[in-house]
């Protein structure tokens, strides 16, 4: 039996609400980038791209990062060229904040290049930070201990998030 926290609707409510609150944040931009870490922060990041497309007139480009979790240090590649986004608007986008470190590390590689403005997003933040990065828009916060951990499904018929 898992421990659903967020079900399929809940996703999509607060899918949509990230993505008028980037729209609200980003309204004076022509375009946003919408970078999100591989996997499930690009499956989120599709989303919420396609929520802002039916909101607003913004361009939106989708950017995928790979960062190797194990080793973050390491190097970031994205799916995109640093000249796709320069001088634009960026939100980085993973499913769940645990400790940062994947958000720290990709943070640090998007400020090797000039933006006009960055933010950053989730949709679990699970508020256990190594590092002192924040969420910008999250869909929801939930304390928990260490040992428990958060998983984030997207399928096409139905995403859900749960707690084991």
């Amino acid at each position: 039996m898992k421990n659903i926290i967020l079900t399929d609707t809940e996703i999509r409510h607060k899918t949509k609400r990230i993505a008028y609150q980037i729209y609200e944040t980003f309204s004076s931009e022509n375009e946003v980038v919408l970078a999100g870490i591989a996997t499930n922060g690009y499956v989120f990041a599709q989303k919420i791209a396609e929520e802002l497309r039916q909101i607003s007139d913004l361009k939106v480009t989708l950017c995928e990062v790979s960062v190797n979790k194990q080793d973050p240090k390491g190097p970031i590649s994205t799916s995109i060229p640093k000249e796709a986004y320069e001088n634009k608007g960026l939100v980085l986008i993973d499913d769940v904040l645990n400790s940062g470190t994947t958000l720290i590390y990709g943070v640090k590689h998007f400020l090797e290049v000039t933006l006009s403005k960055f933010k950053t997003a989730v949709l679990v933040d699970r508020n256990h930070k190594k590092y002192p990065v924040k969420a910008d828009f999250k869909g929801i916060s939930l304390s928990t201990s260490l040992q428990e951990h958060i998983q984030v499904v997207f399928e096409e018929k139905e995403s859900y998030a749960y707690l084991s």
